[in-house]
């Protein structure tokens, strides 16, 4: 399938309401499928894990959180993005109290070429800097070299390694950092 751009797609990115969380768990379920789903060998540790991470209930509450920063990117009024910014998150690789986590950016893949995930990370960031953070740190799959090539080209460094486990699989993660 082919994305055609128009010239005239309004792109809107602002902070998520707890009205948005329906958005939210569907665009997780969504990108987390076209990002991952391969990888699982019982679909049933799949659903498990939607239901653990993407219920619109468990977005509600992490929408209200206050240590949780939501956005949520429409193109023509539609769903297609979002990302979660946690504040004051501690990194076992940093040694610093002073930071936060990019915990997700996550842009439905027909609509990646509009560089949404770059103006989500954007927002992310200029937030974490309004807020005084010293850095902030993420992990990312270590095969997906798509998304580590883009932390790398916008200013983040590996600074180790660790596992998570989803039902039966376990996947292997690089943790990645930026200074603010």
């Amino acid at each position: 399938m082919t994305t055609v751009i128009r010239y005239m797609d309004t792109i809107e990115i602002r902070l998520a309401k707890k009205e948005d969380a329906q958005f939210i768990a569907l665009l997780g379920r969504i990108t987390f499928t076209e990002t991952f789903g391969h990888f699982f060998r019982d679909k049933q540790d799949l659903l498990n894990y939607y239901d653990a991470t993407f219920s619109v209930e468990k977005i509600e509450t992490g929408i209200a959180k206050p240590e949780n920063v939501f956005w949520i990117a429409f193109v023509n009024r539609l769903p297609v993005g979002y990302a979660k910014l946690k504040l004051n998150s501690r990194s076992q690789f940093i040694n610093s109290d002073n930071i936060c986590q990019l915990q997700k950016i996550y842009v439905l893949k027909d609509f990646l070429s509009m560089k949404i995930g770059f103006q989500l990370q954007t927002v992310l960031l200029d937030k974490a800097k309004e807020l005084n953070f010293n850095a902030i740190w993420l992990s990312v799959l270590g095969s997906n070299e798509r998304a580590i090539n883009f932390y790398k080209r916008n200013g983040f460094e590996k600074v180790g390694d660790h596992d998570f486990q989803i039902g039966k699989e376990s996947f292997e993660f690089i943790a990645m950092k930026k200074g603010l």
